[in-house]
Parts: C-alpha cells; structure tokens; sequence
C-alpha cells in the first residue's frame, strides 16, 4: 500500500458541491463550487484547477474518495461516475465510498469547538421529498473504539434511515437528552424539527464538504476498505422519481 498516496476527494451529494486535494492524511487544498447544483459543469473544472495549483497532473491520483449518499440522485452519479472513470484509466486508482450523512456529522466537531460547547447527541438530515427525510442519528462515546466508525469518539446510533418530521420529533426530542440538528433538509423544513430538546447548529454547518469526505475516507482506507469499482453504485436508499411518457399514435 502506498503510504503516501495522492487523494481526490469528492462531494457532490448535496446543493453546494466542493473537492479536496490531500497527500496521505494532510490536507492540501479544497475547493468548493461557485453555483449551487450545477455540479456537472464545475467538476472537471474545480479537479483542474486544483491539481494545477500543485502542478500535479490527473494520472498522478492514487486514491479518490467520493460521497456515496444518500442525496441527490444527479450528483451522487457524477461523482461515482467520475471515480470509475478514473479506475478505468488506471486500474492502481482506488476508491472509498463515504456516506454522505456521516460526512455531514463530521462537521459537528466543528461546530462545537467554534461555540466551545458540549454536543453529545446529533442528528444528519437531508431532504427525500414526499415528506420524508434521510436522516442518522450519532452519540458521542467516551471510550476510543478501535473497529471501523464513522467518527472518532462518535458511534453511529440509528443507521441511514427514512423517516418524517414528526417522526423524528416524536422520536428523539427529549428534555433531558437534548440532539442537534445538522444537514442542508433543515434549509427550507427546520420549523418541522422545532421542538423541546432539539437544537440546532448554524447554517455553515449543514453542507457535506469535500474536506470531511478526506478525512472520513482516509480512515476507511487505511483500514483497507476500498470500494469494488464495478460495483460502486450511490446509496439513494430509494430510487429517483421516474415518470414513463405514455406514447400516443396519430
């Protein structure tokens, strides 16, 4: 295993897309996309331009790190279709897939240093439409455990998952265990979570970043979990709206 490889990673699950350059665990740059949801038009630009500020070239990329969802059905296709181009091109390029709602619990940590705050329970949530959200829950645990986790220190309570609002509310909305919110299905539906013992991080918070992806992706790897990349497929937990036209003769 390359004990220094070259690392792209990916974040195209959500409305404001962004990549992130690193060489093993060190962070080189990130770059985020200037237009929301047009990820297909500012990918390859915002890969180019970054690998240039480095003079490094794409065949130079040893590992790429994608967010695998849950989230857009459009996005989580580009970036999974970009990391088996990739591998294609050059089978050494290996790939980790990150689930997108733990690369949104990773900003928590964020989030509590900045406030100096104590955060022990959080909640990803994203937008399924049809009045359903994605939605994670986390705990932070005390002891460091060695398996495979999301996050250091945190242990992923409720896996991916489909649940409404008032679901959720009825829930995990409890006084005494207070959970904070994170995630971009809190941008137009937060008063649906609004309740006693449900709180909420700041807006800057809430988009997935190519950043976490890194460093989310760096640990699986690490610990040899690569993605298969004929079967990589994104995580939608459920298949995109898809409407058949009705054909009518003359």
């Amino acid at each position: 295993m390359n004990n220094n490889p070259l690392i792209l990673a990916l974040e195209t699950s959500g409305r404001i897309g962004s990549a992130a350059l690193a060489r093993a665990d060190n962070l080189l740059a990130e770059h985020t996309f200037s237009t929301p949801v047009r990820h297909s038009s500012e990918v390859f630009p915002v890969i180019s331009n970054l690998l240039g500020e480095f003079g490094l070239r794409p065949k130079e990329i040893d590992e790429i790190y994608v967010s695998i969802g849950p989230g857009s059905f459009t996005g989580l296709r580009i970036a999974a279709t970009f990391a088996k181009i990739m591998h294609l091109a050059n089978n050494a390029v290996r790939i980790v897939a990150v689930d997108t709602l733990d690369c949104i619990a990773a900003n928590a940590e964020d989030f509590s240093g900045e406030k100096n705050c104590d955060v022990e329970k959080i909640a990803a949530i994203l937008d399924a439409k049809r009045g359903q959200f994605f939605t994670a829950v986390y705990k932070r645990v005390k002891e460091k455990k060695e398996q495979s986790g999301t996050m250091d220190g945190w242990q992923k309570i409720v896996e991916d998952c489909l649940m409404t609002a008032e679901e959720f509310v009825e829930r995990f909305a409890k006084a005494d265990e207070p959970v904070w919110l994170l995630g971009e299905g809190l941008v137009y539906y937060r008063q649906k979570f609004e309740a006693e013992g449900i709180k909420f991080t700041d807006e800057k918070y809430w988009t997935p970043k190519a950043s976490k992806i890194h460093l989310l992706g760096y640990k699986l790897a690490r610990e040899g979990q690569f993605a298969n990349p004929l079967a990589l497929q994104p995580k939608y937990l459920r298949a995109p709206d898809i409407k058949i036209k009705k054909l009518t003769g003359k």
